[in-house]
């Protein structure tokens, strides 16, 4: 319940800024870096909890893309909500990532992005303009998802 309670918390609070990657997260380490250090790719952004169903769907098609599409400018980065790292951590050992993944325990950024629900993505091209995002993640459109990336890449 109290999971469910701070998702709905970051739902409702404040004023929300159009989603960018001009934002601070934190790295493995513990470190604060800028979302974007990914500009100049197309940068498939995806907020994710150690709770969420789906994200444990929609992580093995991520590492897939950062395969497949990373020597032509893709850059997956999968942000972290869980306030304890801890359980982050033990998701990350039940589903090891092969992209970058980011962490925002307060979820300011999270906000930012006026999350619908979980997990959410956000597509940027290579200007750094958010052109797509979805709530969730539905196998059945894996393929249209993959599309729209390699649609970003040729441009």
């Amino acid at each position: 319940m109290r999971k469910l309670f701070l998702f709905l918390s970051l739902l409702s609070t404040g004023v929300f800024a159009a989603p960018s990657l001009d934002h601070q997260v934190f790295d493995s380490q513990n470190q604060s870096v800028s979302l974007s250090e990914f500009k100049g790719k197309v940068v498939y952004v995806d907020f994710w909890a150690s709770w969420c169903g789906p994200c444990r769907k929609s992580f093995p098609w991520m590492n897939a893309m950062q395969q497949k599409y990373r020597d032509q400018g893709l850059a997956v980065v999968a942000i972290n909500l869980d306030t304890d790292k801890a359980l982050a951590e033990e998701f990350l050992k039940q589903m090891p990532a092969q992209f970058s993944v980011r962490f925002n325990p307060e979820g300011d950024v999270a906000r930012s992005f006026d999350l619908l629900g979980m997990p959410s993505s956000f597509v940027f091209n290579r200007q750094g303009q958010l052109v797509k995002n979805h709530v969730g993640f539905y196998q059945d459109n894996a393929a249209d998802y993959e599309q729209e990336l390699v649609s970003l890449l040729k441009e």
